[in-house]
């Protein structure tokens, strides 16, 4: 193997951010789990050096059906990214943290790109 084929194997291997999930006031299911775990991986295509994440689900006590709380930490280098949503679902929700945090990690690594 040459130089240029170890370098491409070890990113491929690269180690994937970590995703720690609390849910609070209720068990979380393995789908939703995964569901939550591989669409934070999607940021990875639009900003390389995550850290990790950290999410917190919440059920709120009250009668509206938008009770679903979705809090999500980006662990950057610097500041961290942090996004909250109430929504009908947990996945819902994640849908528009995910969304917001895209956006977010964008606007960071362009305004890191402009101050090199």
């Amino acid at each position: 193997m040459c130089i240029t084929e170890l370098i491409q194997e070890a990113q491929k291997i690269r180690k994937r951010m970590k995703v720690v999930i609390q849910s609070v006031n209720f068990n979380m299911d393995k789908d939703l789990k995964m569901f939550i775990e591989e669409k934070l991986e999607t940021l990875e295509k639009f900003y390389d050096k995550i850290i990790g994440a950290d999410v917190f689900l919440k059920v709120q006590k009250t009668s509206d059906k938008e009770n679903k709380s979705i809090e999500i930490r980006l662990k950057v280098p610097g500041d961290d990214i942090v996004v909250k949503k109430i929504a009908k679902t947990f996945e819902e929700g994640t849908l528009q943290n995910v969304d917001a945090l895209k956006r977010s990690v964008k606007k960071l690594k362009e305004k890191q790109r402009n101050h090199k």
